[in-house]
């Protein structure tokens, strides 16, 4: 495919290049383009979307955003809404507030791996992205792993330098990063470039709050989840709560507009993998106002 074509080439350089190699792949939909963590300076901005992105080059922040664009380094902390998961219990004597898990990292020129656990049966290194809305594994991991691609897996739309195409996406039963467990953590399915086996997104990160440290090539998650209170329902906070929200909000006006261009288009069979991803994620948003009705969580958090 001319896409995957495109992406081939930016990973032409020799292993010794002092270049800079960045990682573009898929994003939530048609906005996002996501690139690599380098783990120097960076800048955060939030679109009028609500979308929080990274950047480690003022340059490529949009004009508009970059007056507020937040410089950070990355030994600061990054956190954003995700979809709901319920973290896993953490193991006594694992765990506390002040240590977290604490994660080495691998680097490989300017990038940094971690070595993650899929479904308890796949391990992988997989690059640390905090600014990817989703984990990507490649379809021999989803092979290894027994799941099941055909035309009723649900897809996310994706945007490549030759345009848009529809990425499988699919449920992990759990991700594990050291003693970092999360379970139910959505991934799309691509073979990137350069024998890359994958990215570890937010679809995981977000069940954390991340503090990276580049000097010493670590990694620390810690849960989210707290003890829950009248102001933090089920644990969480009001930011957190309201972007399940507006993450799912969102996503499903998107699919939804997709859907009626495939239609006007002719494009049938487009238009129904949408539609079946369109169900995924009404089922995910049904699923999280049970959640949020039965801990108490306010009615303007959920719009």
């Amino acid at each position: 495919m001319n896409g995957e074509a495109e992406l081939e080439e930016m990973f032409s350089n020799s292993e010794g290049s002092s270049k800079r190699r960045h990682v573009l792949i898929f994003s939530l939909l048609l906005f996002l383009l996501l690139e690599t963590p380098c783990f120097g300076q960076t800048y955060k901005w939030v679109d009028e979307k609500g979308t929080v992105h990274f950047s480690d080059d003022l340059s490529k922040v949009p004009e508009q955003y970059r007056r507020d664009a937040e410089s950070r380094n990355m030994t600061e902390e990054t956190s954003v809404p995700e979809p709901f998961q319920k973290p896993a219990p953490p193991s006594p004597g694992k765990i506390s507030e002040v240590e977290g898990y604490e994660i080495e990292l691998i680097r490989r020129h300017e990038l940094w791996l971690a070595e993650v656990t899929l479904n308890e049966k796949v391990a992988r290194r997989l690059i640390v992205d905090t600014g990817a809305s989703f984990t990507l594994i490649d379809r021999q991991t989803a092979n290894e792993l027994g799941l099941l691609l055909d035309e009723n897996t649900p897809v996310i739309p994706g945007t490549t330098v030759s345009g848009t195409i529809l990425t499988p996406m699919v449920t992990l039963k759990s991700v594990r990063v050291g003693q970092a467990l999360a379970e139910n953590v959505e991934a799309v399915v691509h073979t990137m470039p350069g024998n890359q086996a994958g990215l570890l997104g937010n679809s995981f990160l977000n069940k954390f709050r991340v503090v990276l440290d580049s000097f010493g090539g670590k990694m620390t998650l810690f849960p989210l989840q707290g003890e829950a209170s009248p102001d933090r329902p089920g644990g969480f906070g009001r930011d957190y709560w309201i972007g399940q929200f507006r993450f799912y909000h969102y996503t499903l006006a998107e699919l939804k507009r997709m859907k009626t261009s495939y239609e006007s288009q002719g494009a049938r069979a487009e238009a129904g993998r949408i539609e079946k991803a369109i169900q995924h994620f009404e089922n995910q948003l049904n699923e999280l106002e049970r959640k949020a009705s039965l801990v108490g969580v306010p009615r303007q958090w959920r719009e």
